[in-house]
Formats: C-alpha cells, structure tokens, sequence
C-alpha cells in the first residue's frame, strides 16, 4: 500500500528542482498573451543581463524553486545542477564542480569553486551555511572565472543572491512546511516601504528537524536573520545596506560505519572487513558502539572503546554589506564594502574520530568597479578588489591513541586590480578580453603538541589496560599524566605502554601572484541565438600546512576551452543550450590525512595533480502546450587523473585503492589514470510539469529526477565501504493548489521516493582505519503552505 501510495504521488507532483516559470507577457516576437518561458536575469558578469544573452555558462536556480525543493543549505545545490557535487560535512561543504574542488575545510585550506553572498566573496568552507532563505536566485557559473571573480575560482563560483528590497512597495510572504522525522521549516519577509523611492527589507528563517540517522545525529537545528535597507538617494545615486546573522545547532551532520581495513602482516597489505551495519544507524547505536569496540588499535596495543561524547555545533555568523552605485556621465561606479565574521564552536565525527574546534574566522573586503559606457564600438569593466582575512583557529584532532592540540593564526591580505573590454565589431559580432592580476600575502604562525600511546609489550600481550586519550581542549585536562615540554616520553603506568610527547611550531610567510584572463568570441545567429567560444584561466593561492615536509604548498591553476550556443525557437517556448568544454587542470591541491616526513599523522596539502577534463552538456525546456512543461539538463563528462602521486611516511602501509611501493623513507602512491573525484560520467536531470485550472484556481502537478553514473568520492579511491558510488536515481514530486494569482498555495510533497540513500562522503579513519560514509537524505514527505501579500 506505501509503495502504491508514493508512486500515485509521483505521478502528480510538481517539479522541485527546475526552473519551470512561466510567462504571458510577449517577448521575442511572440503575440500578445501566448505562453513563454520565462525570462531570467542574472548578474554573472557583474551586470545586469537576460540569461539567455549572457555569453557564459552558468546554471541558475530561482528562490521559488529553492522552496519548493525544500533546499534550505548549500549542501542540496547538487540536485538542481548536474555539474555542480557538494559534499556536506559536519564542518562545512566540500564543494566540486566537473571533478574541481577541495578536499577539506581546515583554514590552512582555501576552495576552489568561490562562494559569494551578495557580492561578497566568503573565504571559508565553513561558512556557507546559513544563507539560504527569501533568495532572488543562486547562479552556479561553470569553469574558472579567473578575470571577474579572481582567486580561488579555479572550478567556478556559486553567487547566492538574497532578495533585494522592493522600492515603494508594501508587501511579504510566508511559507511554512511540516514532514516526517519532525521536519519543520518556515520563512518569510517583510518589505516596507520608505517613500517612493525607499524600502526596508526584514527577512528570517528557522528550521528544526529530527535527526536522519537512527542515533539522532545529522539533525538540523539552524536560524537566520536578515535586515535591508535600499533608497534612491538622487537621480544618480543609490545605496542599499544590509545586515544578517545565522546559527547552526544540534549535533550536525554526521556519518556511520560501512567497515574496517585490517593489516595482513605476510602481505603487508591491508583487507577490508564489512561492518554490515545499515547506513541509517550512526556511530552512536549499540551495534555500532559494538563493532567499534571490536576494533583493534596495532600502536596502543589494544581494543577502541566507546565512541563518546556526542558532536555538538554551536556556530554564528554575521555579517555586513553595502552596495552604492553612482550613475556619471562616463559610466556607473559600483563600491561594495563588506564585513563578515564566523564564530565556530563544535565537535566533529564524521571520520570516526573527533575533530573539536574553536575558531574564528573574520574578513572584511572592498570593491570598486565602473562599467562605462559604450565609447564608439568599445564598452569595459574595470575594477579593484581589497581582501583580508584572519583566521583564529583552536583545535584538538583525537585519534585515540593520537592527539592533537594546534593553535594557528593566519592573515591573508590580498589585492587586485582587473579589466575587461568588449569590442563591437557589428551589431552581432563582438570579441572580448578580460585579465586580473592577484597579489596574496600570508601569515602563518602554528603552535601544537601531538601525543601518542604506544604499546611496548609484546604483540601476543598487548596493553588492554592502556588508556586512549578523551577529548579535551587542553594536555592538561588529561586523566594521566603527560610529559611536560621537552620530556618526549612517560610511562602509562602498568599498563606496558607509553605516552610520547612533540611540540611543534611555525612561523612563515608566503606570497603568491598571478596574472588570470579570458578571451572570447560572441555572435548572434539570430535574435534568440548565441553563439560563443572562450579561453578562460583560473588561478587557486598556495598556503601553508603544519606538517613536517609538507609546510607550504603551490598555487594550483587551469585554462579552460569552452564552445556554447543558447537558443530559444517557436516564440521563447523551446529552449536548447549547448555547451561544450576543456578543462586543462595543473599542480591540483590535495589536502589529506597522512604521515609526515618524521612518520607522525598528520593533515597537509600536496601539490599532486593534472588532468584533462572535457565534455558537453545539454539544457532544454519545452512548453509544449499552454500548462504543459518538460525539462531536460544532461552533461558528459570525461574528468580522468594523467598525474596523481604522491608520497606517505613509510611507518604503516597506506590505506589506498591506488598502486603503490616503498621506496626508502616512503610509500609512493600513484592514482593516475583514475577518475577524478565527484565526477561521474553522466548526469541527467529531468522534469515535467502540468498546470490544470479549475475555475479561478490551479492545481500543478510534476515529477523530476536525476540519475547519476557512478563515481569515486574519497581521495583514497578505496572503492570498498562506499568509496566507489554506483549509479543512482532520486526522485521527488508534488502538488499544489491555489489561486491562479498566487496569493496563497498548499502543497503536499515527497523527496527521494527510491529512498535511496546515496553516499556522498567516505573517508578511512587514518590509525584505527575505520571506514565511514555520509548519505544523501533519506525519502521524506510533508506538506507546505504559502501566502503573499
């Protein structure tokens, strides 16, 4: 009866992930009042353009469909945009777009796809979270965008674009939802007008959910706030201000055990023993708690115990941003002063070890840009943007029979000035240059003390009465005593082992520069018919790590080919876009866990990667009649590893699906010929929706889908314990009814109807060699109502 019921559901819903608007008013040539597709307006090359003429490839979901998708994070990007895999984490979202993207969240860190938030570029993984209600749209712009977005934009950017207040106009919604697992969710705003030529915006959110795995965790327990105000202050000039804060809570993301690696001492090589626990559990369940316990640790010479205690998250963000514009006769100045602080305070497992963090991260940030006006056949861009950032970090890594205390300060001032000129040769022909220069500077200063427990008896004995270390912020909150500064060792009492004691520190400095551009070509076949071609480079800053052999990294770059036509036939009610592209991707960062140059564990970043990554993908909406939508987004994508080596302290053999052999001090692991990570060869979203009136009213109906080929989503390319994901589907649908002017709605609707729940991260515990995986959500359903006024 449930299986019948969800695939009656299926068949009546309405497309969540799609941007299916649609449209009456007449464009193109189209007669007065005959259906369209709607016609979307993007700020992806820093001005104000159709969707359809902006010659990029870029994707962009409306904040209508974020609601109805029930995407209330960054992390669920992935179901809209077949390009774009973004790993949740209980400390941030690994981001990838076409295989490019970054591995970790750690501050040494920085990402490869940038994420801006009202213009403002935001530094840290960690922050992204939080942003996600009353959005006017999300645009995902797809390969480097070196020129206008600059550093760390290798992969792309995600422009998170909230709702601007409304000059003149009083006005608001609200929209709440409910479903299983105690899923609540409502947001609304509020926009008052100031006159006619003023407004104040007033914008919150809050969601409570129970959590999806069975010992509580990956809960979401998250509330945010937003305050705007905008005004025309004369003919020439504006000004809108605004200001936002967010929280994170509850214990947060987190993961379950799929198995454990074992070392055969004849191979040297370790086997991979299934914990053949569901994925649905947790960490925190009694069988997982007992399969846990049955985990032999080889350096303390003794069993794990009981994972504790519980992972918390307690996280603020807050932020600061202004956007004046200045209309002169030359042209239009744009200055975008910004502000943005995260305080993060949590506890993290989703490694099978804990990650336990105090940091704060602070950034402010200025840019100036004038697009002048059209001087004969030529029209430019140019602009300056300021950055800095400084990052205050406290964290304790605790691998039980390892532990880690660091406190790190890092600054990163960076510069740079850029320019892009269009030249007109004719009313449809135009030839585009662009190029930035980046100057970054940083500070780091690194002070730490790692302890290990090391079994001295026999291996036949071992030390079952040796104590692992708890969680603490500090060696001196240890229930043993630990050697003091300058003693490497103590004994652990009788137990027959040992506590070994290192202190480390860094202090360096590194500069980084490069120049990125972009060349292109532009051309209308037709009035609704583009044709482009570009060369675009893109440039990631090097940084530090606090790793004995691995202290400072390079930047990592690429060079990006990309050939596309978007078209829209039959007055605006077909749409097909085409894009085709060559990724030249070099010296790619890897940040890992792994063993240091002295053989102690530790986490850093290489530079030990290349690869060529092509493909094309295709992008269609039909309105086939009047009420009647079909949709379609398919990409391939060839992303494969030419080089991928690197090296590992020799003390233990690796954990890897690579080849490898020892040569003196260290392994040498070689992944080339792989595939690259959150790549999967095809991608396939689609829709379809159907609007039937009933009277003054409507009742809309859809389903939607994405299917994915499979793909590796761990550095390690273990393909065992989930590290290889196989093809999947996943699939949502809803219906709505209301009024056809839609002041109100009620909606019911189901996500994931195969309740698949596919893994999207995976990661072998280095030293326990535990493996875990994080799913996607589990099938939910609820229902949803919606008023504006």
């Amino acid at each position: 009866m449930h299986t019948a019921l969800m695939s009656t559901v299926a068949c009546l819903a309405l497309v969540p992930g799609l941007a299916f608007a649609q449209s009456d008013a007449p464009s193109g040539g189209a007669a007065a009042g005959s259906p369209q597709l709607t016609e979307i307006i993007v700020t992806a090359q820093r001005r104000e353009e159709n969707l359809q003429r902006a010659a990029v490839a870029v994707d962009v979901v409306t904040g209508a469909d974020l609601v109805a998708a029930g995407t209330t994070n960054a992390s669920l990007l992935s179901d809209h945009v077949p390009a774009l895999t973004v790993e949740p984490s209980s400390t941030g979202n690994l981001i990838f777009l076409r295989g490019v993207g970054n591995f970790t969240v750690v501050p040494t860190s920085d990402p490869a796809i940038a994420y801006n938030y009202d213009n403002v570029y935001v530094g840290r993984p960690t922050s992204t979270t939080g942003a996600f209600f009353d959005l006017s749209r999300v645009e995902v712009l797809k390969g480097p965008q070196g020129t206008l977005y600059g550093r760390n934009a290798t992969g792309g950017a995600i422009n998170v674009n909230p709702e601007h207040p409304h000059y003149g106009e009083t006005s608001g919604y609200a929209t709440a939802s409910y479903g299983n697992y105690n899923a609540f969710n409502a947001e609304g705003a509020i926009n008052l007008a100031m006159g006619q030529d003023g407004a104040a915006r007033l914008s919150g959110t809050i969601t409570r959910r129970d959590g999806y795995l069975k010992d509580g965790t990956f809960d979401d327990r998250t509330e945010g706030l937003r305050f705007q105000m905008a005004g025309r202050l004369t003919d020439r000039l504006t000004a809108r201000i605004g200001i936002d804060y967010a929280h994170n809570g509850g214990y947060g993301y987190s993961v379950s055990y799929t198995g454990k690696y074992v070392l055969n001492p004849a191979t040297a090589r370790y086997s991979f023993v299934p914990s053949n626990i569901p994925v649905d559990q947790g960490l925190y369940t009694p069988a997982s708690q007992a399969f846990r316990q049955g985990t032999y640790v080889g350096l303390s010479g003794r069993t794990l115990g009981a994972l504790t205690p519980m992972p918390y998250q307690n996280n603020h963000f807050y932020g600061a941003n202004a956007e004046i514009t200045w209309k002169t006769d030359a042209g239009t100045l744009t200055f975008i002063p910004a502000w943005r602080d995260s305080k993060l305070d949590y506890s993290a497992d989703a490694a099978a070890f804990f990650y336990k963090t105090r940091e704060d991260d602070s950034q402010y940030s200025g840019e100036l840009r004038f697009n002048g006006n059209r001087i004969d056949i030529f029209s430019y861009t140019l602009g300056m943007l300021y950055y800095h950032e400084t990052e205050d970090y406290h964290a304790d890594v605790n691998v039980f029979a390892q532990s880690s205390w660091t406190d790190q300060r890092i600054n990163t001032a960076s510069w740079a000035p850029f320019g892009r000129l269009t030249a007109n040769l004719t009313d449809t022909l135009r030839l585009v240059g662009g190029i930035r220069y980046t100057h970054d500077h940083k500070d780091f200063v690194s002070n730490g003390v790692t302890g290990v427990i090391v079994c001295r008896a026999p291996a036949t004995v071992g030390c079952p009465t040796a104590p692992l270390f708890p969680l603490v912020d500090d060696p001196s909150q240890l229930p043993f005593a630990f050697p003091p500064q300058g003693v490497p060792a103590a004994p652990l009492g009788t137990s027959g082992a040992i506590v070994t004691r290192t202190d480390s520190s860094y202090n360096s400095q590194l500069t980084n520069q490069r120049v990125t551009w972009r060349g292109a070509v532009e051309y209308d076949l037709t009035r609704h018919s583009l044709l482009y071609a570009s060369v675009e480079t893109g440039y990631r800053s090097g940084g530090f790590a606090a790793a004995v052999g691995h202290t400072t990294y390079q930047p990592e770059t690429i060079t990006a080919y990309t050939l596309g036509s978007k078209n829209r036939f039959f007055g605006n009610r077909l749409q097909l876009n085409i894009e085709g592209f060559l990724w030249n991707y070099h010296n790619q960062q890897v940040n890992h866990v792994g063993l240091d140059s002295n053989g102690s564990n530790a986490n850093f970043t290489d530079n030990i990667g290349s690869s060529k990554i092509y493909g094309v993908e295709v992008e269609t909406q039909a309105l086939v009649t009047k009420n009647t939508l079909l949709s379609a987004d398919i990409q391939y994508l060839h992303a494969r590893n030419d080089s991928f080596v690197y090296t590992t302290g020799a003390s233990a053999a690796p954990v890897t699906g690579c080849p490898y052999t020892l040569s003196g001090p260290v392994y040498v692991i070689n992944c080339s010929g792989f595939a690259a990570n959150n790549a999967p060869r095809w991608t396939m979203n689609l829709g379809a929706q159907q609007t039937i009136p009933v009277g003054d009213y409507k009742v809309v109906m859809g389903v939607d889908t994405q299917y994915k080929s499979g793909r590796f989503i761990n550095f390690s390319y273990v393909s065992d314990g989930g590290g290889y994901v196989d093809h999947s589907w996943q699939t949502n649908a809803q219906i709505s009814f209301g009024p056809a002017n839609g002041r109100w709605s009620a909606a019911a609707f189901v996500r994931n109807i195969e309740d698949n729940r596919v893994p999207t991260f995976q990661s072998p515990a280095p030293l326990i060699n535990l493996t875990v995986v994080g799913t996607t959500p589990p099938r939910t359903f609820g229902g949803r109502v919606s008023v504006k006024f």
